[in-house]
């Protein structure tokens, strides 16, 4: 049980970074983003054993998060919730790079779960190859879902 527990915290220290961002987008809630980061850490708990030795870790771990965070989702959106709101905002910050992320997060929260892997895996410059095999599709249907992804964030507005 040890070298597991080793082997484990290694794991997540060498890769806290990747889970974070996949995480962070699926919300900016400090909190959710905590709780998604949590459960992510769980299941890559609970799946270490079929981890495969030779195989792309990296590409396990974003899978296990992004499943994990889009379970979650649609978790919550079939559970009623009632918003706290505060008069301060804690992430608001006035420099122009800090709009532009905050700009480009709004748009890819609203897409769709699946998309939203997409475009983080893209953002994180995954190759499309490793894309396809991460979230199970082929190297073709990344390509023709990036273009029409990145239309439709174009499309969006800032609201």
């Amino acid at each position: 049980m040890d070298v597991k527990k080793n082997d484990f915290e290694r794991l997540i220290r060498e890769n806290k970074d990747t889970i974070y961002t996949v995480c962070y987008m699926f919300s900016k809630d400090q909190d959710e983003v905590a709780d998604l980061y949590q459960e992510s850490l769980i299941n890559l708990w609970k799946g270490l054993s079929q981890m495969k030795p030779d195989g792309n870790v990296k590409g396990w771990i974003y899978r296990v998060a992004l499943n994990t965070c889009i379970s979650l989702e649609r978790k919550k959106k079939s559970r009623p919730t009632v918003r706290l709101t505060m008069d301060i905002d804690p992430f608001d910050s006035s420099d122009n790079r800090t709009a532009q992320v905050d700009m480009l997060h709004k748009r890819i929260s609203k897409l769709q779960p699946f998309d939203r892997a997409i475009i983080l895996l893209w953002l994180e410059d995954i190759s499309y190859d490793e894309i396809g095999q991460i979230l199970g599709i082929s190297t073709s249907n990344v390509s023709v879902r990036l273009v029409r992804i990145r239309e439709q964030l174009k499309k969006m507005s800032n609201d």
